[in-house]
């Protein structure tokens, strides 16, 4: 009785705790509503960004696992799990869209938000997005190069998918990869191919 007692007690004041919990979580289940701009494999619908978030973070580890890069696990799989979160306020931005500068100021805006809300127990989520968004280090450049491989994969798995959509052209596609020959060359290399053959097949126009 006494302990029944105590735990009856006890409980009001944990809700509140509780209660800011729950609203930081659900303030992160809004990344399932932004939509992204390519569809799935098979074509039935386009994903969104908390499924590319998971998808990339699963890509990153399965990477540097593959190569054996000296790299932290840990800090790489943090920031592909931060990487879209400001999309929560800014929405997803298209690759090859002019307004993508100021997309970033707003996805900046919304991890501060993110950071300040009540129930959020990631001291330093800012700071994690900041270096995955302008950092050097490894782990952000392998971010970078697989935030650019994922969506590419799709557009292939598509036949082409957005990039028919958008009228999306050789050199633009190159472009957005080039910088990927200095970090990941053998990536880069089967980029180029695959670049050919979407060309060859109609998927990108050869411009």
């Amino acid at each position: 009785m006494d302990s029944q007692r105590q735990s009856k007690s006890t409980a009001p004041d944990n809700l509140p705790k509780m209660e800011d919990i729950t609203h930081f979580l659900l303030e992160l289940d809004a990344l399932k509503h932004v939509e992204r701009r390519n569809y799935i494999t098979g074509g039935t619908r386009r994903e969104n960004s908390a499924e590319h978030s998971w998808h990339l973070a699963m890509a990153c580890w399965s990477i540097a696992e593959y190569f054996k890069l000296p790299l932290n696990h840990e800090r790489l799989l943090k920031m592909a799990l931060v990487h879209d979160l400001g999309e929560i306020d800014a929405g997803d931005t298209y690759l090859y869209d002019s307004q993508r500068s100021e997309a970033h100021h707003t996805e900046r805006e919304g991890i501060h938000r993110l950071q300040d809300e009540r129930g959020n127990g990631i001291d330093n989520l800012a700071k994690i997005w900041e270096e995955q968004e302008t950092g050097s280090s490894q782990e952000t450049q392998l971010v970078k190069v697989v935030d650019r491989l994922l969506p590419f994969l799709l557009n292939l798995k598509t036949q082409g998918g957005m990039w028919q959509m958008h009228q999306v052209t050789r050199s633009q596609v190159l472009s957005t990869q080039a910088f990927i020959k200095k970090s990941f060359p053998d990536i880069y290399d089967w980029l180029i191919q695959q670049i050919d053959v979407a060309v060859e097949q109609g998927w990108l126009i050869d411009a």
